[in-house]
């Protein structure tokens, strides 16, 4: 019974965090809209914070009851979930056109944030209180240039020419604001029940904490990009998937890692080490992907796929004892 009780909650807890993390952003783009901040802003900024809202809803639910592992596993499998599967997803629909700016610049950056991440946890085998510090302002260094570049986008008048023409629903402003609080409430207690689901799940099953990160709660929080994601692929909406699912990574690592380090520091295992470190490699290998054709095809898409089950075999042998 507890068992049906604890996945019942986990269930519960996705629902609340998706649907949450949808009206959110709903509410806050049309805000954006009705006070004329130009689409690409809201595009960098809002959505992106909305989508990763729920790897930060239950990472700092995670730091603050103490579960540090869920909290620094749901974000690296959520990284690494994104890239292979998310993209490799969308490849299979129709081939995922790569933003030069993105291979220059967003790509390398969510790179050089896992490399940092790896450097912290090995150096004191924890994401402390400065180290959260630090995440945090480089990730408002890295909002602050979006919105430089593009302010500066602005001054073509194209982004201005796109926000004016953008259809839409007209949502009142009383009911955007309805959005964003439920969906506040809806992420904050979609968390609550996540983590408290998972722990208990992995405790009945004699599972590790770092294992329900990497898969469950992983693949739970990051539903909404993979649904975004697919369903651009479908409408052949495919140059900025590759640029969302970077962006994402890299705000899951600076601003879900450093406030929840921020809160309370964040302890490592070997475990965590060695998923940096994998993470780091796909990360690598779709970039040489996406540099050297400027698009992911299905043939790397279905590689990429493979890799992920690969790994989650690895990480399920691993997580139950059966590799030291």
């Amino acid at each position: 019974m507890d068992m049906l009780k604890a996945i019942g909650i986990l269930l519960v807890g996705f629902v609340l965090l998706i649907k949450g993390a949808d009206f959110f952003v709903e509410g806050s783009s049309a805000v954006a809209k009705k006070l004329r901040i130009p689409s690409i802003i809201v595009g960098l900024t809002i959505v992106a914070m909305g989508t990763s809202m729920p790897e930060l809803a239950v990472s700092v639910t995670a730091a603050l009851a103490g579960n540090n592992e869920i909290a620094v596993s749901n974000v690296v499998g959520s990284n690494v979930f994104n890239l292979m599967v998310v993209c490799g997803a969308c490849a299979l629909f129709a081939p995922l056109a790569i933003n030069k700016s993105t291979l220059k610049s967003d790509f390398p950056l969510s790179i050089g944030c896992a490399v940092l991440l790896l450097v912290m946890g090995v150096i004191g085998m924890e994401v402390g209180r400065i180290d959260g510090v630090i995440l945090l302002v480089i990730f408002i260094t890295y909002i602050a240039i979006l919105v430089r570049q593009a302010l500066k986008a602005r001054a073509t008048n194209k982004v201005e020419k796109e926000a004016s023409q953008e259809g839409g629903k007209d949502i009142p402003v009383w009911l955007c604001i309805i959005y964003i609080v439920g969906g506040i409430a809806a992420i904050k207690f979609g968390g609550d029940f996540v983590v408290d689901g998972a722990s208990t799940i992995a405790d009945k099953l004699g599972m590790s904490q770092t294992l329900i990160g990497l898969t469950v709660v992983a693949v739970g929080t990051s539903l909404p990009e993979l649904v975004t994601s697919i369903v651009a692929s479908r409408k052949n909406e495919v140059d900025m998937a590759l640029g969302n699912v970077i962006g994402s990574n890299i705000f899951n690592i600076l601003l879900i890692l450093g406030t929840a380090g921020a809160i309370t520091p964040m302890a490592f295992i070997k475990d965590n080490i060695v998923d940096i470190i994998v993470l780091i490699a796909v990360s690598l290998l779709v970039y040489v992907f996406a540099w050297t054709k400027q698009k992911l095809e299905k043939k790397e898409g279905i590689i990429m796929l493979l890799i992920y089950f690969a790994y989650m075999v690895y990480a399920c042998i691993r997580g139950m004892g059966g590799i030291a």
